[in-house]
């Protein structure tokens, strides 16, 4: 099996163009043991589709599949563009979580960034978890893939190691969910660091970021129709709302290395 290893701002996946297998949770579990694999917070299948211009499918470290995920996608297009698959700017592109459209940012024949039209984000009211003992509120936010924010005041101080997964697993969310903790710096621009349902701690997340700019906005901290540079381990993503919580987002995505495995 040939799979190209790639990143957004650090969110890496292995990339597979073909059908995805029936031993996928086992092999995207093996190959994502940064160890003894090739190491990746997943993989992803990029494949021909009937209602849109590719279909992608996301597989966590642990094998679960994911119905979207922002950095992935950027490197979807990145992908179908500089391997030949496409000769098209804009793209659309089939997700668990809707058709997502892509404009391709070329330059010397490379693609360097991608812009992906990320839908609706809906934010639910904000609740309360209790966490070892300690009271945190969160505000729900839906970007097609379930997310929780929390707003801190220093977000270098939230141990997301030991707290993170337990954000995950809590009761209220039985099928899991995606947790970003949040420091906002100014009405445009947020720092976030992310802990990945089925992934644990990862340099970015896409939809997380998104996630992260509705709910400051929701919470008047920043402002519609306002680029926010949402700050993450692995990098910048720039998020754009309109009104009606229409979410855009851009930022870079880079090839990291091509291999082969034996798929036994």
């Amino acid at each position: 099996m040939h799979f190209t290893k790639m990143h957004g701002l650090g969110n890496d996946y292995l990339y597979v163009y073909g059908e995805v297998p029936e031993n996928i949770k086992e092999l995207s579990q093996k190959l994502s043991e940064r160890h003894f694999g090739a190491g990746s917070d997943g993989m992803i299948y990029i494949s021909p589709s009937h209602i849109a211009d590719f279909k992608m499918r996301i597989f966590n470290a642990d094998g679960s599949e994911a119905k979207m995920c922002g950095n992935g996608i950027r490197c979807v297009g990145k992908y179908v563009y500089d391997k030949g698959y496409t000769d098209k700017t804009m793209l659309k592109v089939e997700t668990l979580s809707g058709i997502k459209t892509l404009g391709l940012d070329v330059r010397n024949g490379k693609v360097k960034e991608v812009t992906v039209g990320m839908g609706i984000a809906e934010v639910s009211e904000d609740m309360k978890l209790d966490i070892d003992g300690k009271e945190y509120t969160v505000t729900p936010v839906s970007m097609g893939n379930p997310h929780i924010v929390t707003f801190v005041d220093d977000v270098s101080l939230v141990p997301l190691e030991t707290i993170g997964s337990k954000f995950e697993h809590h009761p209220a969310f039985p099928d899991g969910v995606n947790t970003e903790f949040v420091q906002v710096l100014s009405d445009s621009r947020v720092r976030m660091r992310v802990w990945e349902r089925g992934s644990g701690i990862t340099m970015a997340c896409g939809t997380g970021a998104c996630a992260t700019a509705a709910a400051a906005i929701a919470k008047k901290l920043c402002r519609f129709n306002n680029p926010i540079s949402v700050d993450l381990d692995g990098g910048t993503l720039t998020i754009f709302i309109e009104e009606n919580y229409a979410v855009t987002m851009k930022g870079p995505a880079e090839f990291i290395y091509e291999g082969e495995t034996e798929i036994c």
